[in-house]
């Protein structure tokens, strides 16, 4: 009770104060390596007063692990927050983050692409529905997306450069910038699919070549959680440490 009275202090002294600060919104897309399967310790629940989240009812707390909420039985440790606490430190005082969680395990592009109804989330209608909530606070500079795995396949690995195309076409037009930044993390080199799992990356990569506004983060030395599928928990605080240096080192630093 007094964490939950305490949060709402912060919210509300924090929207009370709206009109000097300035909120940076940043999407979080994909399918399971996104939603966050990682084992989320104590450092992982530690809040800042700069790095918040959206909840299932739409309101925006302090962010604090795990973020996502669509799939409650298999819910862990994503990389939000620690993408969050990397961005502030290069980021003046007076600007927050805000994570909008969407990702949901398990989907594929084609899913996405169709709007399809995925472990009971309407995928790009959520993610509609969210970026308008988020446009109310704040203004969106990016997506981090990492999904491709339910895509390794004979049939997905060669449309998946096309459908990346697509889909963040779609995403920039609900955001209302076609320049929005959207950064990739590549499938890791842990699975038994291995060979499947690096064409996709080739495709992301092949993307990332054709889009100014896209950018690549590496996952090759990370580790799985002993599933060969997903990345442990040490791992998804370094993909969000990089999401974080890459967005700065190409979409702010310099700039």
């Amino acid at each position: 009770m007094k964490n939950t009275i305490f949060t709402l202090l912060v919210i509300s002294l924090f929207i009370s104060c709206s009109k000097e600060k300035e909120v940076w919104v940043f999407v979080m897309a994909g399918q399971s390596n996104m939603a966050g399967r990682g084992l989320v310790a104590p450092q992982d629940t530690i809040s800042n007063s700069r790095v918040l989240v959206l909840n299932k009812q739409g309101s925006m707390l302090l962010a604090k692990e795990p973020l996502h909420f669509y799939e409650p039985t298999m819910v862990g440790l994503d990389c939000g927050l620690s993408f969050g606490k990397r961005l502030i430190k290069d980021l003046p005082d007076h600007v927050s983050v805000l994570l909008l969680p969407t990702a949901v395990g398990g989907s594929s592009i084609s899913q996405w692409l169709g709007d399809s109804i995925h472990r009971n989330v309407k995928l790009l209608s959520n993610f509609k529905e969210k970026v308008e909530i988020g446009k109310q606070y704040g203004t969106v500079k990016g997506v981090l997306w990492h999904q491709g795995e339910s895509d390794a396949n004979e049939k997905g690995m060669k449309s998946h450069k096309e459908n990346l195309s697509k889909l963040f076409k779609i995403f920039r037009t609900v955001i209302g910038n076609e320049n929005t930044p959207i950064i990739v993390g590549e499938l890791g080199s842990f699975s038994k699919y291995k060979e499947n799992w690096q064409k996709i990356n080739e495709q992301i990569n092949k993307y990332a070549n054709s889009d100014l506004y896209c950018e690549v983060v590496s996952t090759s030395d990370l580790k799985d959680k002993g599933d060969r599928t997903h990345f442990n928990a040490a791992g998804q605080r370094t993909l969000g440490k990089r999401f974080a240096s890459e967005f700065l080192d190409s979409f702010v630093k310099n700039k």
